[in-house]
């Protein structure tokens, strides 16, 4: 395996960042840099700024608006938009719903899903968990009846993320109780304006509103709105959780992550500490590590050899080392780590410290927020379970 890129490669790489450095906005970078809070006037502006260039969906195929990268390059456009500042693309619409509707919809679907998502006009949210209905999605409850050319959903979805914004939803509808309760799941496509459904705010320990809970009473949803065949939602489903889990490990991010730790720890004086660089020494052979397990993956695709299924791998090292860094930033903050994300905007805290010292107001939020990467796309303890099975035999 020759983890060297090519000078083409090489060429790719430099036009992505000379094309990110002149259109990512500042105030954006700045932000993300800073970890401070993005609006979702931020989120939507780079990724309409993405969408009219053609790389909002980066990773799809030239036929379906795609630029038609190889694995390759779209690693190298995710690197370059994460070293610079750019904000993750909201995942729910380019990098998970789509694959499903270009993998599985038909052609009058793809129609009609697909370009408003390549825009960025389009937000789009999941509904997947439920209050009872965790890492086991198999036991969704949440029901869809059909009655002749539509179907009448009724239950709740629950962790919505950025939901308050979703203007559809993608969701698990239980359409059969018949058999094993993987095969009677089917993939619906909701339309939020619908009569009766209802977003109600979940505020988190930082007073932040990320997630929700989400109602359907009697929602009338277009039978022309499934997804493939009824009954068959859990193949769908499975085909985009290995999205989902490869975009948690998010090897780009935690690169960016890791030179924002080494600079807290520089601001706030504790770099001179031999052992608290040994931790963050630690910290980057391990990243090293999972860049070096996602290149193999990119060789092995490239290549045209079939690559081990290790979407969970990547995702239980990359999550797990996503907790570790934010933990270190907030040793290396001590009593600045402390305020929460509305307190520290409420006194002016989110910004650069006098001297140049990097605020470290949202670092408490971040250390919280980062909690859930073991737990959602499917526990840890799950996905060492399927990676034993899968890929250990």
């Amino acid at each position: 395996m020759d983890l060297a890129f090519t000078p083409e490669e090489q060429k790719f790489r430099e036009e992505i960042r000379a094309w990110v450095a002149e259109n990512l906005p500042k105030d954006i970078s700045h932000k993300v840099h800073n970890a401070l809070h993005l609006t979702r006037d931020d989120l939507q502006r780079w990724a309409k700024i993405l969408g009219k260039k053609g790389w909002l969906g980066h990773a799809w195929p030239k036929e379906f608006g795609g630029p038609g990268w190889n694995s390759i390059q779209k690693h190298l456009f995710e690197e370059e938009c994460a070293l610079a500042g750019a904000p993750r693309v909201i995942p729910f619409g380019p990098v998970m719903v789509a694959p499903v509707i270009i993998a599985f919809g038909n052609a009058e679907q793809q129609k009609r899903f697909l370009p408003g998502i390549a825009s960025g006009e389009v937000w789009w949210s999941q509904g997947y968990s439920e209050p009872g209905s965790g890492s086991d999605l198999a036991s969704v409850k949440t029901r869809a009846e059909r009655q002749g050319d539509k179907y009448i959903v009724n239950g709740q979805k629950t962790w919505t993320t950025l939901g308050q914004y979703g203007e559809w939803i993608f969701c698990l509808v239980r359409t059969s109780t018949e058999g094993k309760p993987q095969t009677g799941i089917s993939f619906l496509l909701i339309d939020m304006k619908s009569p009766g459904v209802t977003v109600r705010p979940i505020i988190m320990l930082d007073g932040g509103h990320e997630v929700n809970e989400v109602f359907f009473d009697n929602v009338e949803v277009p039978a022309e709105n499934l997804i493939g065949e009824e009954n068959k939602g859990w193949t769908y489903a499975k085909h985009l959780l290995s999205h989902e889990r490869t975009n948690i490990a998010d090897v780009n991010r935690t690169k960016r992550e890791l030179e924002r730790l080494k600079r807290i720890a520089k601001a706030e004086g504790l770099w001179d500490d031999t052992r608290f660089r040994d931790e963050v020494a630690k910290l980057e052979v391990d990243v090293i590590a999972l860049e070096m397990m996602v290149m193999r993956v990119l060789a092995a695709e490239t290549s045209g050899k079939q690559s081990l299924d290790v979407a969970g791998l990547l995702k239980i090292r990359g999550s797990e080392i996503q907790q570790r860094y934010s933990e270190l930033m907030m040793l290396a903050a001590g009593p600045y780590a402390i305020p929460l994300i509305r307190e520290a905007m409420e006194a002016g805290w989110q910004g650069d410290f006098p001297g140049g010292a990097l605020g470290n107001a949202p670092l408490a939020s971040t250390y919280f927020n980062l909690r859930k990467t073991t737990i959602y796309g499917g526990s840890n303890e799950v996905q060492r379970g399927i990676v034993s099975q899968v890929v250990l035999g």
